[in-house]
């Protein structure tokens, strides 16, 4: 590193410098001429705002665009344009960046939708600016690709923005994850007529051939390049066992189905057909009632299992069927193998009317913190509970960004060696807490406090702590008193969680002990002790 001081721009735009050991900086950076002469862009409240450098800015949009929705401040249509805007002029200037992004976004940060439309995006830009060759857009679209139905859905965005003409390195890797992702219980749960292009469609597309590790995949390939054009009389592989097993299933007369399914033996029927929850009830013709899902439920995935305990009650499922159900969606190797973030358990102990289901719940949840850190001496949480943080993670869940920025503020106090939890609006107040305690009773200690005055929270709270966690959407209000990592001495590390990827932040990035991360994934929260021990934060996938 550099021995020269750094400087940066404290409360009332005065330039401030210190002359110690240069601090470890962030990957994410403002713009330096921006933040120290201009200071132009101001954020949807008004206050001063911070610009980033593109890299900056497309990575925390990345992490919190769930493409088509709308956020408090901006419209669906509008982020999604910012996004694609950012991929394509970064996959020119920088692939390689941007190829590590897309992967990561998809294989570790789980935004699906996003990496998907980022691949296609990224491949278009290039092929326009004529940079292809370096082998780069076939990679970027196999890895955003994780799930067997993710490369019709790719498919189906590329011909819907740039027509029916795909180009070979679109083509190349969509073969390339067909080959990983085809199987036969994958084609029984995604290749239904529902989707705009099936399995067969695209293998008709890219002419994969099976991978020689793999010697039922030929049968596979035929099997659904024929039931692709004539579902009704096409005939499933001997080989195949399982689809000869759904097949049974499917010529029962309706009249035998459901006494099949609650007979010895049912279950285990059931799964070696690779019979789904959601087809089951339209195999039954029938109400999904406590024995249909006490049939199914032992096939079921954790998360699917967390998805509907509010349809466990209602039908009525036994004490026993639920002690199944709760051990199963609180196994740490369960929690840690579905990589669904944290938020996803606090929604269904919100929607789940049984008490049945709270303490495995909470078990659950504090096994997906277990990447955050325990940090030590003191330090200052601030959790935003400004009104714009109670809009909708997306139009699909019922979970807000206050909440979730609520468990992880609680979670990474509770870990703390000692820490001051503060939540923060118009107005702020300090959030009580004890060692050990329920992270969900401590979420229902928070409020709704209207406005976004995080300078004066920090001016308030801050006392001498060693660090500073600001769990925010960044759209501060009310800057008379300057930034709001402006309050803390340059020599105090501040770290921001950005939960909604806005353009313009509340204060500096990038430069020493100043850190901002996008969403709430445990990548980020696992830097916080790098950095403190000296390294400076790298992007997450290098």
């Amino acid at each position: 590193m550099e021995a020269a001081p750094y400087s940066y721009v404290g409360p009332g735009g005065r330039v401030l410098y210190l002359d110690e050991e240069p601090a470890p900086h962030s990957a994410v950076r403002s713009v330096a001429q921006v933040q120290a002469a201009f200071r132009v862009l101001r954020t949807r409240e008004g206050a001063a705002g911070f610009v980033r450098d593109p890299h900056s800015e497309l990575y925390l949009l990345a992490l919190d665009n769930f493409v088509g929705q709308q956020t408090f401040y901006e419209a669906a249509g509008e982020r999604d344009d910012r996004f694609a805007a950012l991929v394509r002029r970064l996959a020119v200037e920088d692939p390689r960046w941007t190829a590590g992004l897309l992967g990561w976004l998809r294989s570790r940060a789980h935004m699906r939708t996003a990496s998907i439309v980022g691949a296609a995006e990224f491949v278009h830009a290039r092929l326009v600016a004529g940079v292809t060759g370096d082998g780069y857009d076939r990679r970027v679209v196999d890895s955003v690709l994780q799930r067997a139905d993710e490369p019709g859905e790719l498919l189906a965005y590329w011909t819907s923005r740039y027509g029916r003409t795909v180009p070979k390195p679109v083509k190349r890797g969509l073969a390339d994850a067909v080959r990983r992702l085809y199987g036969a219980r994958s084609l029984l749960k995604y290749d239904t007529a529902s989707k705009v292009y099936r399995f067969g469609d695209v293998l008709n597309l890219v002419h994969a051939s099976p991978d020689p590790a793999k010697p039922w995949q030929g049968d596979l390939f035929r099997y659904a390049l024929d039931r692709g054009h004539h579902a009704d009389r096409a005939e499933p592989p001997a080989s195949l066992r399982v689809l000869t097993a759904h097949r049974e299933l499917m010529e029962l007369p309706v009249g035998e189905r459901r006494a099949a399914v609650v007979a010895p033996g049912g279950a285990e029927r059931l799964a070696a057909a690779g019979m789904t929850w959601e087809a089951l009830a339209g195999w039954l013709q029938g109400p999904m009632d406590a024995a249909a899902w006490e049939a199914v439920i032992p096939s079921m995935g954790p998360m699917a299992l967390v998805r509907n305990l509010r349809n466990f009650d209602e039908a009525g499922v036994s004490d026993e069927a639920a002690a199944q159900v709760a051990a199963r969606i609180s196994d740490p190797e369960a929690v840690a193998a579905s990589r669904q973030f944290p938020f996803r358990y606090l929604a269904a102990y919100q929607h789940a009317p049984s008490l049945r289901w709270a303490y495995p719940l909470e078990v659950a949840l504090g096994h997906s913190l277990a990447n955050v850190p325990a940090l030590p001496g003191r330090t200052l949480v601030l959790v935003d509970r400004s009104g714009s943080m109670w809009s909708p993670l997306s139009d699909r869940s019922e979970l807000n960004r206050a909440d979730a920025a609520a468990i992880f503020g609680a979670a990474v106090a509770m870990r703390a060696e000692k820490a001051d939890l503060v939540q923060f609006g118009t107005g702020h107040s300090p959030v009580a807490y004890t060692k050990g305690e329920s992270v969900l009773k401590v979420l229902e200690r928070f409020g709704m406090l209207g406005g976004t005055n995080t300078t004066a929270a920090v001016r308030a709270h801050y006392r001498s702590h060693d660090r500073v966690l600001i769990v925010t959407d960044e759209q501060a209000a009310y800057d008379h008193h300057g930034d709001p990592v402006g309050q803390v001495p340059a020599r105090v590390p501040v770290y921001t969680w950005n939960l909604a990827g806005y353009r313009a932040g509340h204060g500096p990035s990038g430069g020493a002990n100043r850190h901002t991360f996008g969403g709430l994934t445990d990548a980020a929260f696992r830097m916080v002790p790098l950095i403190e021990q000296g390294m400076s934060a790298d992007w997450p996938w290098e």
